[in-house]
């Protein structure tokens, strides 16, 4: 049963948006069909290709050659190795990802045991082996660090204004520092996390 239409669905301006974004909905997510599953290998496949091209020894001895590297090269042995450590590239690009979508969901009120179940059923005690900073155990006096799309920012609490703040610098290098008028500790870690996924990731020296 799909009980989307259920839930409220505010716009940025509105003035519960932020209330509502930072409230868990439950399911947070639907099982992916076996047909999506596989589109999602071909999608990996088409990101990692290229890199896996770029670094091929026999690929780099075309490109020295002057001469185009046909698609049928992709079975040669050792391109397929080069391909294997592209795909390695890719697993620890998943991981840092993981991390970064654990921390959030687990610092604005997510458990261990919803973690877990995310991360394709694995146990509480799982998740908090493979997270263990995920979800903290909080107090009025507690700063929290994040960390997201390459940048950093750590949630403060004023305890005049008994409100939240942020200060955060994202992955290109600009910095943002908030006031202290967050209500929740949840709505700040939604508004640092909103700052640092609007700045892109820099990109590392292209291969030659």
């Amino acid at each position: 049963m799909n009980d989307s239409a259920s839930i409220p669905t505010p716009d940025r301006n509105d003035e519960d948006f932020w209330a509502t974004v930072t409230a868990l909905v439950e399911p947070a997510w639907s099982e992916p069909a076996e047909d999506e599953a596989f589109a999602m290998d071909d999608q990996v496949l088409d990101a990692v290709r290229p890199l896996a091209q770029r670094i091929s020894t026999r690929a780099q001895a075309y490109r020295t050659a002057g001469k185009p590297f046909d698609a049928a090269l992709m079975a040669a042995p050792d391109v397929q190795l080069a391909l294997l450590r592209a795909l390695y590239e890719a697993k620890r690009s998943v991981d840092r990802m993981a991390e970064s979508a654990a921390t959030v969901a687990g610092r604005s009120g997510a458990s261990y045991a919803q973690l877990g179940a995310a991360w394709g059923g694995i146990k509480r005690q799982s998740a908090r082996l493979k997270w263990p900073h995920a979800v903290a155990k909080r107090s009025t006096s507690e700063s929290i660090p994040l960390r997201y799309a390459g940048g950093t920012a750590v949630i403060h609490h004023d305890p005049d204004a008994d409100a939240w703040w942020y200060t955060a610098e994202a992955a290109d290098g600009r910095e943002e520092e908030s006031q202290a008028v967050h209500p929740t500790y949840a709505e700040a870690i939604a508004r640092a996390t909103e700052f640092l996924l609007g700045s892109p990731e820099p990109t590392g020296p292209a291969a030659s």
